[in-house]
């Protein structure tokens, strides 16, 4: 019998993940208002999802609930509340990205499974390996991938206790995920905070292959890589599609779950989606999958592909047909929405009513008898009922001692004053604050009787806390009631009043010679492509002792495994690196090392997790947050942190090649010698007259820069102290930024700033020309 591979759908509505039950999903993600990744999706509320577990979990179904977003420091308390919350569902597993947040599950919040986000683009052994690390139970693999590299993965995740998961269906995006700011840098709204606006898919001038929307790929669909990917092992097959309509998600959810049906029971696979062309693509492509990363992946139209497939599809050729075939493509999309909706309207996520009724008499325990529409028990209390005056005289006696033996705190004689004011009786009110909790299950309470309770009798409110724990505990299924987890929070450390340390990022030979010729450390950014590079790169780092090497946000297979035998050639005194694999890869190593920029940190708890899980020296804050967002961020003792003052913007880093519909490109597909020979530049301008810049340099994936670099030389005043060193990027990246003096000349200016000059601060903004720090103003 073969294995059985997860189907895993799309829920941005109730009517979406009604439509995904219906149509066989086995299990569902969905995002609450808050916390999500998909914020233009309707999203679900709180008092929602309980209804929909028990709807889910009827039918078999999983729920995953997406809180995959970067958490800035403000927010910790509200989403401490929400994962107090979730610890008393049913929820199936909560999906992650930001750091601080696998910190607080793993720590604190053990009972709630752990999903990696797509947003973490994991893409090597070693962030498997980190990731297991933080309890995570399940990664999404990077939709780059191919599938020997993503069947390599998944046989690591395995052995390392972690199911893998993978996108099979739905939109690509230009950029490894999770590393794309061109959202946030246009207009204040990011990717990392499921904000994206895509500007990716904009229009933009026709460039000089004729192209339009020269960023914009087709539809991902790996519809007709069943096979092998089941052959890879993969443990879930992931629908992308949040934000689309309750129809899409029934029609693709329902295609692909026959398609599993008949490999399941005929062992081998449809040959027919086409009703995977009925609602809404860009047409498809499985290029990344294959391994075939071509210009065909490309499409220069971001619209809906569906009525023009639907006519290549009955071969239509003149307008007559053509307006016939819009009809009936109508006509039938009309229909399928009512078959849809009929069906959906069936089911119900309302909460299950409950009959509560409580009774007793005195020195009886107290009574409380719960019915559902399927069932009824009964709940008794531990103490008997007492009369209230006689219980509120004892406790007026008690306290009276109490006060001759030591002076009661405030808020003990406020606590006792409460329970004696209640004290009085037993009745309506007392009973609905202690049992009122049981609304935030799947459940509520329809109707509270109290008919049958003696008047003027008492039992201490931990009691009737008692049966709600107790109530509870038997609606869920013998699952106990966890009481609110509090998380202590971060104090604020004392900074020393050290000058601030300057760093300077280089990537090429001939930028060598600053090892020499200045007191400033010297970063050396190495390449994605590391293994064709390994032996010179080795060298060069021998011969310059003091050289620290700058790892890459992304490195895959072979090249990540060069990297890591780079480390343990060369044992650098320190790294920087925006690749969590070679974090890992360091801590076990015993190689210090500083998390770079681009792991996206922006709270205390992932500076927290950082240093206690993996024995970080320090760590960059993200260039995304703004003033007030970075000054609420508390350092954890004995640890450094580091901000980046002046660099080349990233905005895009792809795997695929971005000069096929710019510029052209003499191949038709990307092979390796690509990665490691390319060199060539250009630029594409969006109808705001914005200009972005590609680069593709030798070892490298393409990447896109922003027109003008970012210079903040304000947060050296407005946090003094804060920051125990700051960078400066001096590679070679073409923008329309212009420095007016030499490398060594910009350094020293840094170093006089740094070191207090005020006059140097003005010469540096007049030297770097043009250039913006809206990110450090507008944050996320």
């Amino acid at each position: 019998m073969k294995r059985k591979i997860e189907l895993l759908a799309p829920g941005g509505d109730i009517d979406s993940i009604k439509a995904a039950i219906v149509a066989g999903a086995d299990a569902v993600y969905c995002g609450l208002d808050r916390f999500n990744a998909r914020n233009r999706a309707a999203n679900i509320i709180f008092d929602d999802l309980n209804g929909i577990l028990r709807l889910a979990h009827k039918n078999n179904c999983k729920v995953f609930l997406t809180l995959n977003v970067i958490v800035v420091e403000s927010e910790i308390p509200a989403f401490i509340r929400l994962l107090n919350k979730l610890i008393n569902t049913n929820i199936d597993g909560v999906i992650v990205q930001d750091l601080g947040v696998f910190y607080l599950l793993s720590t604190y919040f053990k009972d709630l499974e752990i999903h990696a986000s797509t947003q973490l683009t994991t893409h090597n052994e070693g962030q498997i390996k980190f990731l297991s690390k933080l309890a995570a139970s399940r990664v999404n693999l990077s939709r780059e991938l191919n599938i020997y590299e993503i069947k390599e993965l998944t046989l690591i995740g395995h052995e390392n206790n972690i199911l893998t998961e993978m996108f099979v269906h739905g939109s690509y995006c230009i950029s490894f995920s999770g590393i794309c700011y061109m959202s946030s840098v246009f207009g204040g709204k990011s990717g990392n905070r499921g904000r994206c606006s895509q500007p990716c898919r904009d229009r933009y001038l026709t460039t000089q292959e004729g192209k339009n929307f020269p960023l914009n790929l087709k539809d991902n669909s790996a519809y007709y890589d069943l096979e092998e990917i089941f052959d890879a092992q993969v443990d879930s097959i992931k629908i992308e599609g949040r934000i689309k309509a309750f129809d899409y998600v029934y029609t693709v959810v329902n295609c692909w779950k026959k398609h599993i049906r008949n490999f399941y029971n005929h062992n081998k696979e449809e040959n027919d989606n086409s009703d995977l062309y009925k609602v809404f693509n860009r047409d498809f492509s499985d290029g990344f999958l294959r391994g075939d990363i071509n210009k065909n992946i490309f499409i220069d139209n971001p619209r809906d592909n569906s009525i023009k497939q639907f006519s290549k599809i009955n071969d239509t050729s003149d307008n007559k047909k053509l307006i016939k075939d819009k009809k009936k493509y109508y006509a039938d999309k009309g229909e399928i929405l009512t078959h849809v909706k009929k069906m959906i309207n069936k089911l119900s996520v309302a909460k299950v009513p409950l009959e509560v009724s409580v009774s007793g008499k005195l020195h009886t325990p107290l009574k409380v008898t719960v019915k559902t529409p399927d069932r009824s028990f009964v709940v008794l209390s531990s103490m008997n009922l007492v009369n209230a005056g006689v219980y509120t005289l004892n406790q007026h006696s008690r306290n009276k001692r109490g006060e001759e033996e030591s002076l009661a705190t405030e808020g003990d004689d406020l606590s006792i004053e409460k329970e004696q004011r209640i004290a009085s009786h037993l009745n309506y009110d007392a009973v609905w604050e202690r049992l009122k909790a049981i609304n935030t299950t799947e459940y509520y309470i329809n109707r509270l009787e109290l008919e049958d309770l003696q008047r003027g009798l008492f039992i201490p409110f931990k009691e009737i806390t008692s049966i709600k724990k107790k109530i509870i505990f038997t609606l869920n299924g013998s699952r106990k009631f966890v009481d609110p987890i509090d998380v202590p929070f971060i104090k604020k450390t004392t900074i020393p009043e050290n000058k601030p340390a300057l760093a300077v990022l280089i990537s090429s030979r001939k930028d060598l010679c600053l090892c020499q010729k200045t007191s400033a450390d010297i970063y050396f950014q190495l390449p994605n492509s590391f293994k064709s590079q390994y032996s010179e790169l080795v060298d060069i780092f021998r011969v310059n002792h003091g050289l620290i090497p700058w790892f890459p946000s992304v490195l895959i297979g072979e090249n990540y495994t060069a990297a890591v035998e780079f480390l343990q050639a060369v044992q650098p005194k320190l790294i920087v690196t925006n690749n969590t694999g070679i974090a890992y890869e360091a801590f076990e190593k015993g190689v210090p090392w500083v998390a770079g920029p681009y792991l996206n940190i922006v709270n205390s708890f992932s500076l927290l997790c950082l240093k206690e899980k993996f024995n970080c020296y320090g760590s960059f804050i993200s260039n995304e947050i703004n003033k007030k967002q970075i000054k609420n961020i508390k350092i954890p003792g004995n640890f450094k942190l580091y901000y980046s003052v002046y660099h080349p913007i990233l905005l895009i880093t792809s795997r695929q090649c971005l000069f096929h519909q710019v510029d052209g490109c003499e191949k038709n597909k990307i092979d390796e010698r690509c990665v490691q020979e390319c060199n060539k530049n250009s630029s594409i301008t969006n109808l705001k007259k914005n200009v972005l810049y590609i680069e593709k340099t030798k070892g490298n994936y393409h990447y896109i820069y922003n027109e003008k670099n970012f210079l903040n030389t304000n947060i050296v005043a407005d946090m003094p102290g804060k920051f125990s060193g700051f960078l400066i990027d001096l590679r070679d990246v073409k923008t329309q930024t212009k420095i007016a003096v030499d490398k060594l000349q910009l350094i020293n200016s840094f170093i006089n700033f740094l070191h207090g000059s005020h006059d140097s601060k003005k010469e540096i903004e007049q030297i770097i020309y043009p250039s913006t720090n809206s990110q450090y103003k507008k944050g996320i």
